[in-house]
């Protein structure tokens, strides 16, 4: 059930660029996530849980962006959006709700750049208004030179195997529909790329998987791929880690005393594996020329 809320702001200013997606603020229409994906870092972190039947909708969302964006720009301290960093902006709700549209449409009014990141097919619906936010939007002086656009279209994916998907995030479309909106949105001349974040240990990180899926995301003409880890809070019923470790005891039994391992101190693997990961990462990306970052390093 949607609820709707009102909050106090909507636009959030990081105290330094991301150094992945590039963005410099976030906001997010909807609070809680009706894809439920079991590994969301929301889940037991600092932001709260990440439960559908706690989806809302934030009411006074376009009247306060509007308000804190002509801020931004009367002090000039233009820099890109992600939409969305803790839920996804294009949820079923956005269809006959379209909050993220009208944040759109405020966002083009004052010249912002975006990055949108999300599993859904319904981002395609929106390509008239992220076209004209591409060139028109008044980029940060130290991106104009390396970017040159307006608006980023990330799609997320932890698997191709849509077998271990259905378990993880079967409110999400699948990874093949992901895929297929990313060459749409490619062939209507947009930045795009892959965010193959989390990875999963066991699952997903192996040499061959990971080829695997920067493979397709060249033969999806991405611009780029980004590779994460993945996170695992907390300890309570509904965190991540508890979820996860129950879906890994059902469908995965062996793998459970690996990944206690592999998260026995902290919510991330060890640095080593990170570590390890990033440099297969780049030898594969470099392997099938496509980058691993979203402008070139």
């Amino acid at each position: 059930m949607l609820s709707p809320i009102l909050v106090k702001s909507i636009l959030n200013k990081h105290k330094k660029r991301d150094s992945w997606f590039l963005d410099d603020y976030s906001m997010n229409p909807y609070s809680s996530c009706s894809f439920n994906c079991l590994y969301c870092y929301i889940r037991g972190s600092r932001y709260g849980e990440n439960l559908a039947d706690k989806l809302s909708i934030k009411s006074n969302a376009v009247e306060l962006l509007n308000k804190q964006l002509l801020f931004r720009v009367k002090k000039r301290q233009y820099g890109i959006i992600a939409l969305s960093s803790a839920t996804d902006p294009y949820l079923p709700v956005e269809k006959d709700q379209q909050l993220t549209r009208q944040c759109l449409e405020i966002i083009l009014k004052h010249r912002f750049p975006v990055i949108i990141i999300t599993k859904s097919t319904l981002v395609l619906r929106d390509v008239d208004l992220l076209k004209r936010i591409d060139e028109q939007a008044i980029l940060p002086e130290d991106l104009k030179k390396s970017l040159k656009r307006g608006a980023i279209i990330s799609f997320s994916l932890s698997t191709l195997d849509e077998k271990i998907s259905d378990k993880l995030e079967a409110g999400a479309p699948k990874p093949a529909e992901r895929l297929e909106t990313l060459l749409k949105m490619k062939e209507q001349g947009f930045l795009a790329g892959v965010n193959a974040i989390p990875t999963l240990p066991y699952l997903s990180d192996s040499d061959e998987q990971l080829r695997a899926v920067i493979k397709k995301a060249k033969d999806y003409r991405a611009d780029y791929i980004l590779v994460g880890g993945l996170t695992l809070f907390g300890s309570g019923p509904a965190d991540s880690r508890t979820l996860y470790y129950k879906m890994l005891e059902k469908n995965f039994p062996e793998l459970l005393t690996k990944y206690k391992q592999l998260y026995r101190i902290f919510f991330f693997p060890p640095k080593k594996y990170i570590e390890d990961l990033a440099k297969r990462v780049k030898g594969f990306c470099k392997e099938y020329q496509i980058r691993n970052s979203i402008i070139a390093e």
